[in-house]
């Protein structure tokens, strides 16, 4: 399982903009005025040969009304659900009664500390992070997060050992074994899908022990193929709506998705697909996973309301139209066993073989197909492609000016090559290598 790390601190220090450089995204909304997070925010981080989930927070406040109360709730359930911790600090405002008791808490909670100074660009480190050492932490670590000064340092003094972010976990499954998340917001079906899941025709089933953050692994053989289902344990039952937004464990949910080959996502077919949904299927599709996606319940339901869920979800789930969709009732069985024949195909398709011959034939077509379009009056040219790598299917295209080409022409070629290649369930990444031009530098 991946690590996890939350980013707390007071609000308006910088922490929401510390998650987009770090997830090299604009996920996290930022502006200058205190409390624009309120929920947390999970993101996925490659950087500096680590690779870990990191959680944004809300500011941690001593404010007595409803909403500061919630907020806070979040930010100390991420604490709870981390395994590192970043506290950030403002070195402009210096070091203030509430950094004080957030100090005080997590030296409490007794998780991995590392101490950020913020905002220390224009101004010599060491006079920028002198007021911190008040604090009694760990070391603090000068930083710019507007800037990216400061951000290697930062995930060096995180993580010293590269490999304690990749490190695989024994998870007592079977070698070769397609490890499949059963995932979805709560009580849509996903025990009872596991379980039905379970009991159909199965030869070999047996609990195995769960890791330190209690994950279920549970090998599986149906037909001469061997299974590890991921049950994401940790999923909690809904509760009232206006209490604390997130009533499951997320960080569970997400590690179970980077743990696993194949994403089977469960939407309730009454309820259709949610922000919720369209959160965790794009961290899905953030992470590479191949995905098969079942609505559940479909049992009951009248002709016009099966009408009205196919077209939401088809117009919803459109950004992973990869995916193959099934009606189910995983309480009657109505469905399930063709499940399997989609985590097949998506595995797969996942894991195929792609030869350069055949990438760069393709190139061509497509190029035929579509011509790539003028930038600043001149043709991109693209040369020839090779595959870059497997789950996904990574496609590495050579030319010159291609990073100027937009993203709309990226988005056709992963289109026509998963058309071509016959790959389904499974997105297909396209890496531009753009030619260096010799005589650029000379006169």
């Amino acid at each position: 399982m991946l690590p996890v790390v939350a980013i707390v601190g007071r609000p308006n220090v910088g922490k929401s903009t510390l998650f987009n450089r770090l997830t090299r995204s604009r996920n996290a909304l930022i502006s200058a005025y205190p409390g624009t997070t309120r929920d947390r925010q999970f993101g996925e981080v490659h950087l500096d040969g680590r690779h870990f989930i990191i959680i944004d927070t809300g500011g941690i406040t001593e404010e007595t009304d409803d909403v500061g109360k919630l907020i806070t709730k979040q930010a100390l359930r991420a604490i709870e659900d981390a395994d590192k911790v970043i506290f950030m600090v403002d070195a402009r405002s210096g070091i203030t009664p509430e950094d004080k008791m957030i100090a005080e808490t997590l030296r409490r909670c007794g998780k991995p500390l590392t101490l950020a100074v913020n905002k220390t660009e224009g101004m010599d480190p060491a006079m920028g992070v002198a007021d911190a050492y008040e604090l009694g932490l760990p070391s603090p670590v000068a930083l710019s997060a507007a800037h990216g000064t400061g951000s290697s340092e930062l995930i060096a003094r995180l993580f010293p050992d590269a490999s304690e972010t990749t490190e695989a976990e024994d998870d007592g499954s079977q070698p070769g074994a397609i490890k499949l998340a059963i995932v979805g917001r709560p009580n849509v079906g996903k025990s009872t899908l596991t379980n039905r899941m379970l009991g159909e025709e199965r030869v070999i089933v047996h609990d195995s022990p769960g890791t330190t953050r209690d994950s279920i692994f549970i090998p599986l053989e149906r037909f001469d193929k061997h299974y590890t289902l991921i049950d994401t344990a940790g999923v909690r039952k809904r509760g009232k709506v206006h209490e604390v937004p997130e009533k499951f464990s997320v960080v569970k949910t997400l590690q179970s998705i980077e743990s696993a080959h194949v994403v089977l996502y469960v939407v309730d077919a009454r309820i259709a697909v949610s922000e919720q949904d369209l959160k965790l299927l794009g961290f899905v599709l953030e992470c590479g996973k191949a995905l098969v996606i079942a609505v559940n319940k479909w049992d009951g339901m009248s002709e016009h309301d099966r009408d009205h869920a196919k077209a939401t979800i088809d117009r919803h789930l459109d950004f992973v139209s990869f995916a193959r969709v099934h009606f189910i009732s995983a309480l009657h069985g109505s469905g399930v066993g063709n499940l399997f024949e989609s985590v097949n195909e998506a595995y797969e398709s996942a894991t195929k073989k792609l030869s350069t011959p055949l990438l760069t034939r393709l190139l061509q077509q497509a190029i035929v197909t579509h011509q790539p379009p003028l930038v600043h009056g001149r043709r991109v040219k693209l040369r020839y492609a090779h595959p870059g790598g497997s789950n996904p299917p990574t496609i590495v295209i050579h030319g010159n000016q291609l990073n100027a080409l937009p993203e709309s022409y990226r988005k056709f070629l992963a289109h026509f090559y998963q058309k071509k290649l016959n790959l389904h369930g499974t997105p297909v990444l396209i890496e531009y290598k753009s030619s260096e031009n010799p005589f650029a530098t000379k006169r």
